[in-house]
């Protein structure tokens, strides 16, 4: 149930990561994040003409109503674009939500680099840090994320609660499914996140399942014994398989506990023969 458990785990962190990049990174590279309208009210049939309706992204804004429809214009962050806009307050949307546009990059530079740091993990399970490190940019790039949007939308709130009230105008605005894009990235790279945390936790609990206790270390007995360069530490046992029980290690352990190095026979008269340590081994002196 363990082994199901973290299989799961992998396989869904990595979904989950996967699909938060390529939503966040289509969301960037396209320009719906935004759609806007306005134009003036028909007091005979009170009916609307509209006068200007564009949809902008963070790098481009499109115009499909009005004097500049079927144009698409760079959003200039150092010079002003030559377009014209109806009124200033649409035009001081656009500047204000380039403030968030920096945000969105870092969110798809740390989900970029959390995801290769994951499948790495995954493909080497024993380097237990890189499930934990993958998670903590997993979950460093939703905060970016989210961070931007929340100046997104606060930035046009902030234009659209200053703009005018006239009864012979309407203005209308509604966010894109690029926008929508980048907010389902934000819950799928915290689910990530998440689970490749989580996963960290189980691998590390597994690995503290098979390490013996301080206790069970010995030190060297002699420089010349056979044995003695034998430590009861884990990296030095062999790696162990997969459905062992407590009981089998156990045993294992015990078995290296009461093993003894061979010892010298006595000669006639029963004192031992003086010997001398040549190259790690035992040699009896002539």
């Amino acid at each position: 149930m363990s082994s199901f458990s973290t299989r799961a785990l992998t396989l869904l962190s990595s979904v989950f990561g996967a699909c938060g990049l390529l939503l966040v990174g289509v969301a960037v590279s396209t320009d719906y994040w935004l759609l806007m309208e306005e134009g003036i009210v028909l007091q005979q049939n009170q009916t609307t003409e509209v006068k200007m309706a564009l949809h902008s992204g963070l790098w481009r804004v499109c115009f499909v109503a009005g004097p500049e429809k079927g144009r698409c214009v760079a959003s200039e962050y150092f010079t002003e674009p030559e377009i014209e806009i109806t009124t200033e307050n649409t035009a001081n949307i656009l500047k204000m939500v380039r403030t968030a546009t920096p945000f969105p990059m870092v969110s798809l530079l740390f989900v970029f680099t959390a995801f290769v740091i994951s499948n790495i993990g995954h493909i080497r399970p024993q380097r237990t840090i890189l499930a934990f490190v993958s998670g903590i940019f997993f979950i460093l790039s939703g905060l970016s994320l989210v961070v931007g949007l929340v100046l997104y939308i606060s930035s046009i709130n902030d234009e659209v609660m200053n703009r005018p009230r006239e009864p012979e105008q309407f203005f209308h605005y509604h966010y894109g499914w690029s926008f929508a894009f980048a907010a389902s990235s934000f819950l799928l790279k915290e689910g990530a996140g998440v689970m490749s945390v989580y996963l960290f936790m189980k691998r590390y609990a597994e690995e503290e399942l098979y390490r013996p206790h301080p206790a069970l270390y010995r030190p060297r007995m002699s420089d010349c014994s056979d044995y003695s360069g034998q430590y009861l530490h884990p990296d030095s046992w062999a790696p162990p398989q997969r459905g062992r029980s407590a009981s089998d290690v156990s045993s294992d352990i015990s078995i290296q506990l009461n093993q003894t190095p061979p010892q010298q026979p006595l000669p006639k008269g029963g004192n031992p023969i003086p010997a001398k340590c040549v190259g790690g081994r035992v040699v009896a002196k002539k």
